[in-house]
Parts: structure tokens; C-alpha cells; sequence
């Protein structure tokens, strides 16, 4: 049977051969909604009525690719023991043995990516990975300034330094990768501080209209609130966004918090996002972008799946978008998880392409493209 540890592993790597979706699994709390939260979570949740679910089995579909097939249909792993909040020699460790297992897996996956020059630049209080892949398919003056995921607190140092080696493969293209700071050191607003300063070092290097930003799953988090930290300043926007099963609700009140929970591996990070909020609120839209005004974003790309338990952190912000009259693609993938699809497989190599056609279009010149990615 799994561990938690393999989900967390797993959610991380699993898309680096296609759309390097980030990802970590976490305590499942089968938390309802009328449950009280834990102090500082920062809302106060009122009593909803609520539909009790019989214990059911759940087949993986006949019509998903065998590897996916059997993946989702592994017993769920034992939630993850997380620290107490104040303990932050425990926290620690849990992170080095987080990334210690994830950089592991790392080599093995990233043995066969091709050549790449790897250089680290200083942005302000941000360490930037600049990766540039020896075959690029995107334009020269295009560049990438990828978000990792890993729940907030995972995925940085070297490991950043490594899985960006792998988008920029994915995509042809030059990355510039956030490793950013986090907790438990490091909580809100260090972390989206660091991400705000190696945008604006991209503007010195490269013209907005050439940037996009990616975001997987917490880097999603971080990316949304990079954007409304880009209007705020004034500052021009990128020509777009990738969010992948983006982390956009800290307060874990969306629809598929529960109605996945104990179908996605990735269960309740809440201990976590309690830990990376610090003194704020969950609900400031700064920690939790659901919560935001949306107007003036670029268009905006997002990936989920059906039995990923952000879903509705997806389909909320799509909403918005669109309310908001801001170009926004929602692509939701059959039966499959936090992660994303397995690397190689039909529907992996499917999405990359319209990940790829949507990158193309947004790069595209806005008197060349015509009506595309207008609403």
C-alpha cells in the first residue's frame, strides 16, 4: 500500500514528462461544514445543511488509460501526522524528509531530460533559477516565470532548481523558477514578497507581453496572488497564466473539499495553510485569491480533474473570470486526482497540446491573433 510519502512524491512529479504539475498530499480531515475550525483560521463558517453519503465503491472508468486506471483505484494512504503549529524543529523536519524523498525521484525522472544551461540570479529577496533548454519550440524572447507547487512549505532549493529543469523540456522554452521562501521560517508574506520581486526583475530582462505565468497547485496560490500584487503596483501584466489544480482556497471550504475527500490521495492540508497564513486571516485574498476581485487579469488558463480535491478552487476562479470579462480556459480531466495525468499517456500528451496552443496564442501579437483568448 501507499504512504502519504508516495503522494506527496507522486503529486509533485507526476506531470514533469507532461505539464509538470505540482502537488503534496496531506491529513485527511473529514472536516463538515458546520465543523468548528481551528483558532485563527480566520472565518467563521455557518451551519449548512448537509447530505449524508453511504459508503459506495467507486470504479476507475473503463475509457481512462490502464496506468491512470490502476493508480486511481490504490487504497487511499493514512493521513500524514502534522506538527503542532508552534513546533517548528518538527516542521523542519518534516520538510527536509519531504524534499529528501522527492529529490530522490527527482534524478531518476529528470536522468533523461535533455541538456539545459542552469544559472541562479538574485532578485531582490528572491533566488531565481534561470533555465534555458538547448532545443526551444517557443519564441527566443519568451520566458516562463514558474511557481512550484509543494503545499507551501516543499519543493524549494535545489529541487526547484531541478523540477524547472523539466517544464522547461516540457515547453521548449526559457524558465525563470521562484525558489521562494517558506514556511515554517518563512510564512505570509515572505513567500509572495519573493515572487513579486522576481517579476519585476523578469520586466527588466523581458517585455510583459513575452511573459507567462505558471502556477502548479500552492505555486498556483502564489501565482493568482502574484497578479493582483501586479495590479495593485500598477505594473504591467503578463501576456498570460497556467494554473494547475490551483491551491486558491486556504479556508477548504469549496464543494470538492468533501465530495473528493477520501477519492483524491491529496486530503486536508488545513494545519499547513494555518502555518503559511501566520497572523492573517485565511480568507484575505492575498492568502486565499478565491476570495478576490479578478478584474484585469490576463487570460488565464486552468487544469483540474474530476476527482481532485481542488476542483472547485478551478471552477470558482473560472467563474470569476469570466464574470469579471477576463478571457479564461477550464479544462477538467476525467477520474483523475491531484497531479494530473500520468506522463506518456495519451490524455497527458492531449492536454499538453492545448496547454502548448494556448502558450502560442498568448504570445501571439493581439493584432495577429484576431479574437483569440477575447471574450
Amino acid at each position: 500500500m501507499a504512504t502519504r510519502r508516495d503522494v506527496i512524491r507522486d503529486a509533485i512529479l507526476g506531470g514533469l514528462g507532461a505539464m509538470a504539475a505540482g502537488g503534496l498530499g496531506g491529513a485527511q480531515m473529514a472536516l463538515a461544514q458546520d465543523t468548528p475550525r481551528p483558532p485563527g483560521h480566520g472565518v467563521q463558517l455557518p451551519r449548512m445543511p448537509v447530505l449524508h453519503v453511504p459508503a459506495r465503491d467507486l470504479p476507475s472508468p473503463p475509457h481512462l488509460n490502464p496506468v491512470d486506471r490502476d493508480k486511481i483505484a490504490r487504497p487511499i494512504p493514512d493521513p500524514m501526522a502534522f506538527p503542532h503549529r508552534g513546533d517548528v524543529a518538527a516542521w523542519r523536519t518534516l520538510v527536509r524528509g519531504g524534499d529528501h524523498l522527492l529529490m530522490e525521484k527527482a534524478q531518476a525522472v529528470l536522468a533523461a531530460a535533455p541538456p539545459a544551461t542552469v544559472r541562479e540570479v538574485t532578485a531582490g529577496s528572491a533566488r531565481v533559477f534561470v533555465i534555458e533548454p538547448q532545443q526551444k519550440t517557443l519564441p527566443a524572447d519568451a520566458v516562463i516565470l514558474d511557481i512550484h507547487g509543494g503545499a507551501l512549505i516543499f519543493g524549494g532549493g535545489d529541487l526547484c532548481r531541478d523540477l524547472a529543469r523539466g517544464i522547461a523540456a516540457a515547453y521548449g522554452a526559457t524558465v525563470w523558477a521562484v525558489d521562494y521562501r517558506m514556511p515554517p521560517d518563512h510564512p505570509y508574506p515572505a513567500g509572495l514578497d519573493d515572487c513579486v520581486a522576481a517579476y519585476r526583475a523578469l520586466l527588466e530582462a523581458y517585455r510583459p507581453e513575452r511573459i507567462v505565468l505558471k502556477g502548479d497547485s500552492a505555486g498556483g496560490n502564489l501565482a493568482a496572488a502574484l497578479l493582483l500584487r501586479i495590479r495593485d503596483a500598477g505594473l504591467p501584466m503578463p501576456a498570460g497564466c497556467l494554473l494547475f489544480s490551483p491551491e486558491l482556497d486556504l479556508t477548504e471550504t469549496g464543494d470538492s473539499f468533501r465530495a473528493n475527500l477520501g477519492i483524491d490521495p491529496l486530503g486536508s492540508l488545513l494545519p499547513v495553510n494555518l502555518l503559511y497564513a501566520g497572523t492573517h486571516p485565511l480568507v484575505d485574498p492575498y492568502v486565499s485569491p478565491i476570495f478576490a476581485r479578478v478584474e484585469g487579469f490576463p487570460p488565464t488558463l486552468l487544469v483540474t480533474g474530476t476527482r481532485d480535491i481542488f476542483l472547485s478552487n478551478s471552477v470558482r476562479l473560472h467563474r470569476s473570470l469570466r464574470d469579471a470579462g477576463v478571457y479564461a480556459e477550464l479544462h477538467v480531466m476525467e477520474a483523475i486526482p491531484h497531479g494530473g495525468y500520468s506522463p506518456g499517456t495519451p490524455e497527458a500528451e492531449a492536454q499538453m497540446v492545448d496547454v502548448r496552443r494556448f502558450l502560442t496564442t498568448a504570445l501571439t501579437p493581439r493584432e495577429e491573433r484576431g479574437r483569440a483568448l477575447s471574450l
